[in-house]
């Protein structure tokens, strides 16, 4: 297997999916950097600095930190896709889509996660991350008989950041980092298809490295209140490995992928020794990913999505100094507009999550977090031309754990 250059091949693997006339779409582009964070779903997660996993979101935030810290854990993501009240229309039946049995697709990814940071002084701090963007996986039966729009998706990717924060002043500081992103996808789509002579429609087996940046800043009014804000730069990545469409191999083209970029404002005030409130919002820039192409031209597929966006709160309840509880709530709105599919399903998802921390000493924690993510039904009609043209309702939940222990030294 060739291995260049790309992001989340994860999306490389959607991308040809979009390029040979089916639709992936950003769901499941679910946060999954820590157990704090997802114990309060990623509310105020870039300014609250419990645990070294706040470099995830904001650089920044690591001027916060007097002695070095580390936090190391995972986060499992459990996915529940259905698939329903499904039709294909093909040239035999043109008028009367002939219905297909109910799916129940999904599967489950883990996302480890590890974290440290390194105070060089009162002004100037270090740190290394090393955490999951994507995660997620869909099967589909291979006897099913739209496996043309199903298959199976399968996306991994490990994010390694290299970040420095220094402090201006008293109330501000700075930061940034520089992302190596590995990623790795696969795709199947129609399996030994007898529409294609029994070969694959679409059969991808990728993965690659990129490179991107973040910036970030925060300003503290006091020891109790303070807000941030960071941007994250994606490239347009160039993939490289086993690509077949149609039964023909064009793994000697690269697809080209625009990524979006991400810029988020956190904010966290605590009203006084027991509770806390904490607060998000992040802007994801899919609006960009306006098209997928090979630079040899075989496939040019024209995508209408749009910039999404994730609004969240949450609260952190001190109960002792064994016990911190902590709750949140996230709404998080699709990037999918005309573009639909039953193989990774998108649409507006609502987040209800909880967690809290078990402090084993005074420098020795451990952290769990739940969430439970709930999508919204969506009709989709997707088209395979001239082959065939699917219609169904889907509609995709996940459970999301979470386990993390975190360390001061």
């Amino acid at each position: 297997m060739n291995k260049k250059q790309i992001f989340t091949r994860s999306v490389i693997t959607a991308a040809i999916a979009l390029a040979s006339s089916q639709s992936m779409a950003a769901g499941f582009q679910l946060n999954a950097q820590s157990a704090t964070g997802l114990g309060r779903a990623f509310a105020g997660d870039g300014v609250i600095a419990d645990n070294a996993s706040t470099m995830a979101k904001n650089a920044a935030s690591m001027t916060l930190f007097d002695a070095p810290a580390l936090s190391l854990g995972v986060i499992a993501i459990d996915t529940d896709v259905k698939v329903k009240d499904t039709g294909i229309r093909t040239p035999l039946n043109p008028n009367r889509p002939l219905p297909i049995d109910d799916a129940s697709i999904g599967g489950t990814s883990y996302a480890p996660n590890i974290y440290y940071i390194q105070p060089i002084n009162d002004k100037f701090a270090v740190g290394a991350s090393l955490y999951s963007n994507f995660g997620t996986k869909t099967e589909f039966n291979e006897d099913y008989a739209a496996d043309l729009f199903g298959g199976i998706t399968d996306v991994k990717s490990v994010n390694l950041g290299l970040s420095a924060a220094y402090r201006i002043n008293q109330q501000l500081s700075i930061g940034g980092g520089l992302d190596v992103i590995y990623g790795s996808g696969k795709l199947e789509r129609g399996r030994n298809s007898p529409l294609l002579g029994g070969k694959d429609a679409v059969n991808i087996d990728a993965d690659g490295v990129a490179l991107g940046f973040n910036l970030g800043t925060i300003y503290e009014l006091d020891q109790n209140n303070r807000f941030g804000l960071s941007y994250r730069y994606s490239p347009t990545l160039e993939a490289k490995g086993d690509i077949n469409y149609l039964g023909r191999d064009i793994g000697n083209e690269k697809l080209k992928m625009p990524l979006p970029d991400m810029a988020e404002f956190s904010g966290f005030n605590k009203l006084n020794d027991k509770f806390a409130v904490h607060y998000s919002i992040q802007w994801i820039r899919w609006s960009e990913f306006d098209k997928l192409e090979t630079t040899g031209g075989t496939f040019s597929k024209a995508y209408e999505w749009q910039d999404s966006w994730h609004y969240s709160i949450g609260g952190t309840y001190y109960l002792n100094n064994q016990w911190t509880l902590r709750a949140g709530y996230m709404h998080d709105t699709s990037a999918q507009n005309k573009e639909t599919s039953i193989s990774v399903p998108d649409s507006d998802r609502n987040w209800l999550s909880g967690g809290f921390s078990y402090h084993l000493d005074s420098k020795s924690t451990i952290d769990f977090g739940l969430t439970y993510l709930i999508g919204k039904d969506v009709s989709v009609e997707e088209s395979q031309a001239p082959l065939a043209t699917v219609n169904a309702t889907t509609r995709a939940n996940a459970w999301l754990y979470g386990l993390q222990y975190s360390r001061s030294f």
